[in-house]
């Protein structure tokens, strides 16, 4: 296995090229029908895996309050989860921050994969510490122009929303790269869609994030964004470290247990952004067959 920053091509070979393309197809297609994924391109995938791969010491923040619920929703944790746990077998140390409003369903999540530890953080100063070189944002909310946080219902949640995102202003006086995922345009990143997101979403527009990244993947599902950049940095080293259907599963019951609901209808189970349970493995599955289909390893 290639040490951590190292053997991660600045120009990147025709197969992965492909694989970025097949992956696009499968989580950036706006079947949830928001819009949002349509500022997407296949260098916004390679971008973030190469970024991650170069790293050594990465810190994921995740977790979005559902007032209603008091608990996190469903999309965020899993991706951070599978993302974190594909880097530490890729040899890179990583670790998850959320909230602590968040804690107890981002952590039920790690613990029911066998991911990375998690944190609870309050204050965006002890986000990042002194080995971090990566901030990596999944489905985090982050600040809008006026400095509200808004959710997709243009309510602003400001009061129960930990401004975590904030960890991003310190990354930028380190030079420590942002990585951003998000499926809605108010998640901590997409401020990088800057131009396109007001464009495409008028409406919403005064309740998009502010906050910039170096590379922001927009897809039509977080969690899907975390699965195909973490296919392709198995991929930069030839080997799966991605998930499995069962471990699919076996995280979204952890987090129903732990209070988690769907963002979109609010409520418990095992859907995420209102793709039924059947969805999400059919992705999973997915992503491992274009994976095996590219890259050719048959025995993940």
């Amino acid at each position: 296995m290639p040490e951590p920053g190292t053997d991660v091509p600045d120009r990147y070979p025709e197969h992965l090229e492909r694989l970025a393309e097949s992956l696009l197809n499968l989580v950036a297609s706006d079947v949830s029908g928001r819009g949002v994924s349509q500022v997407c391109n296949t260098g916004d995938f390679l971008l973030a895996a190469r970024i991650l791969s170069r790293s050594r010491h990465v810190t994921i923040v995740t977790g979005f309050l559902v007032p209603e619920a008091g608990h996190a929703e469903t999309d965020g944790p899993p991706g951070s989860c599978v993302l974190g746990r594909v880097l530490s077998r890729a040899g890179i140390k990583c670790r998850i921050v959320t909230d602590s409003a968040c804690m107890r369903v981002v952590s039920a999540c790690s613990e029911a994969l066998g991911g990375p530890e998690v944190r609870a953080v309050d204050d965006p100063g002890f986000v990042l510490d002194e080995e971090s070189d990566c901030l990596v944002f999944v489905e985090r909310l982050g600040r809008a122009q006026n400095g509200g946080y808004y959710n997709m219902r243009k309510m602003d949640i400001s009061h129960c929303t930990c401004p975590l995102d904030i960890a991003a202003v310190e990354a930028r006086k380190r030079n420590i790269p942002v990585v951003a995922f998000g499926d809605g345009g108010n998640e901590a990143g997409m401020g990088a869609f800057g131009e396109e997101l007001p464009r495409l979403l008028p409406d919403f527009s005064g309740c998009l994030c502010a906050v910039g990244s170096d590379a922001c993947v927009a897809v039509d599902v977080s969690n899907w964004g975390c699965y195909a950049v973490g296919a392709l940095v198995s991929a930069f080293g030839g080997k799966w470290h991605g998930h499995s259907p069962e471990e699919e599963t076996a995280m979204l019951r952890a987090m129903e247990s732990a209070g988690a609901v769907d963002g979109a209808t609010r409520e418990r189970g095992l859907s995420v952004d209102g793709f039924p349970e059947a969805v999400n493995l059919a992705v999973v599955e997915a992503v491992l067959e274009v994976f095996q289909a590219v890259v050719g390893e048959k025995n993940p």
